[in-house]
């Protein structure tokens, strides 16, 4: 057991048992690193998540009455509400816990009243799903804490559900599906259409996933995420005037797209072009991981990041520069802007040898254009949620 680790279960532990007792369990629920198919998910076309070495941990137990008491460690922060009257927090984070609570409640799963202690190290607003694992590590734990009897698909669409219902932002299943079923040392093929899915081995060897963080925080992604929905939607409905066999952009190829293009708006075109794009793009770049060729997969990944920002219209300055920062450096076999967009970080696929110069050349030239410092992380790829022994 690392450090850190063992230092997030210890601290939500002793701060659970300062106000409560003893929890009942403890559970982990980790972020996530997307590699290629980004905005594909709510599109239904592929994705190619995979779980990360980051999580969020929970200890809970059971309450005698019908409340709900939670504290974020890591934001010094509490909650509380009775499951009865649940309605929308302007803390923001108990939503995702009250969204769980609510869909429970809607499949007529009874629970009771609990306590809980939230904490973790994945960053916040870094485009590392912290919302979609603190929403999984809820889910699981209830439905161990009262024997609900829900598998891990079951748990994932009921998050899902409940970030685009009480939450209110419409997204897709990828974020939730890899918090939950992610593997070590592997990614997942996710077919969103029919959640078919598969791991592949993703040979880190010589190579390291490097995050670099603009720490420009999300401040139009929720509202933004939506309205591109509704362009791939509206571009879907005009699709199917002429090809009604059509339900989504993952049934969509360029012809169909270039048919439409006179009678659609030109954003909506460029939203469906990327999204056409982007799910042929990543079937080509899962043949790429098939060969062990990262460079040619890396290639891929600069497509990506040209395709959301020039099209998509999902990135922001901060990301544009250390993309085209890391497509200058020999070291770096890809990059691209990485989750909901305007802010978050790159993900970068990094010699090894090379990681320490690459961080520090990326901190000089970032603090030099934006007089703002750069945040980095290394990440592995980890296990999904789990519950986690507190002997």
């Amino acid at each position: 057991m690392s450090n850190e680790f063992s230092g997030c279960i210890s601290r939500v532990v002793s701060i659970y048992q300062l106000k409560y007792g003893s929890p009942d369990l403890c559970a982990k629920s980790p972020g996530r690193i997307n590699l290629i198919g980004e905005h594909t998910d709510y599109n239904l076309g592929f994705v190619l998540p995979a779980a990360i070495d980051k999580a969020i941990y929970i200890a809970i137990g059971k309450r005698e009455d019908a409340e709900i008491h939670v504290t974020a460690a890591d934001l010094e922060e509490s909650f509380s509400v009775s499951i009865s009257n649940m309605s929308k927090s302007t803390l923001d984070w108990p939503n995702y816990i009250m969204g769980i609570v609510d869909q429970l409640n809607k499949l007529g799963l009874t629970i009771g009243g609990f306590n809980a202690v939230i904490a973790g190290d994945v960053p916040l607003g870094a485009g590392l799903s912290s919302s979609a694992a603190l929403e999984c590590v809820t889910v699981y734990a209830l439905n161990e804490l009262f024997g609900l009897g829900l598998s891990k698909l079951d748990m994932v669409k009921l998050a899902q559900k409940a970030e685009n219902q009480f939450v209110g932002l419409q997204c897709g299943i990828m974020d939730m599906f890899a918090s939950m079923f992610g593997k070590a040392d592997a990614v997942i093929q996710l077919d969103c259409r029919s959640l078919d899915y598969h791991y592949s081995p993703f040979n880190q060897e010589g190579i390291k996933i490097v995050l670099l963080d603009t720490c420009v925080k999300h401040s139009l992604a929720s509202s933004e995420y939506n309205v591109r929905r509704t362009e791939c939607e509206s571009g879907v409905s005009e699709i199917q005037k002429s090809h009604p066999a059509v339900a989504s952009l993952r049934d969509v190829n360029a012809t169909m797209l270039e048919e439409v293009r006179n009678s659609v708006d030109q954003k909506v075109y460029n939203r469906c072009k990327y999204i056409v794009e982007e799910i042929q793009r990543l079937q080509d770049a899962c043949i790429d991981l098939e060969q062990n060729n990262l460079i040619a997969f890396g290639k891929k990944m600069y497509l990506t990041h040209e395709g959301l920002s020039k099209l998509y219209e999902v990135s922001c300055k901060e990301l544009d520069f250390l993309a085209n920062f890391s497509k200058g450096n020999a070291n770096v076999l890809g990059a691209r802007m990485m989750g909901g967009g305007f802010g978050g970080c790159t993900i970068n696929l990094v010699k090894e040898e090379s990681v320490s110069d690459f961080i520090s050349q990326a901190e000089i030239a970032f603090e030099k254009e934006f007089n703002t410092k750069l945040k980095s992380y290394i990440v592995s790829l980890g296990d999904g949620t789990s519950l986690v022994s507190i002997d």
